[in-house]
């Protein structure tokens, strides 16, 4: 190697490093956010600079969403998301991607009141979807993905 000029010795150095770089983030363990022993899901993953928020709802003070309006569920379970988000080292600027799944497409209007105060702008590209029914009986559901910027 002594006898390569810098003009190769450089290039060749700054791959190795790169590699190992690589390598090291491809090596780098995903990291749950909010597990607890015996569930069968973590609140949150994070992987690399990416952290992926599972479904969330909106409970009240006594863990309840019966009895609830959407509206209410709705800043629950976007205050849920928060709590994740800010527990993996993200910001709410940091999501890129949600999806909004509702048990009735009449109350999507009243949702989207509370989630456009709510959500920081630019609001991240969104999925709205009906669904037949959500554990606890729900009104709504949020899941989220974040990238580190």
């Amino acid at each position: 190697m002594k006898n390569l000029c810098p003009c190769v010795m450089r290039p060749l150095l700054l791959s190795a490093l790169a590699i190992s770089a690589a390598l090291g983030s491809a090596l780098a363990q995903n990291r749950a956010i909010g597990f607890k022993q015996g569930m069968p899901f973590s609140e949150g993953v994070v992987a690399g600079n990416t952290l992926y928020v599972a479904g969330q709802q909106g409970p009240d003070a006594h863990g309840k969403v019966t009895g609830t309006d959407i509206a209410v569920q709705t800043a629950n379970t976007i205050a849920a998301i928060k709590k994740i988000v800010e527990e993996a080292g993200f910001q709410m600027t940091d999501i890129v991607s949600v999806t909004v799944y509702v048990t009735d497409v009449n109350e999507v209007a009243k949702m989207n009141e509370i989630y456009k105060k709510l959500m920081p702008d630019p609001k991240p590209a969104r999925a709205t979807v009906q669904v037949a029914g959500l554990i606890g009986g729900a009104k709504i559901e949020i899941s989220a993905i974040a990238v580190k910027h």
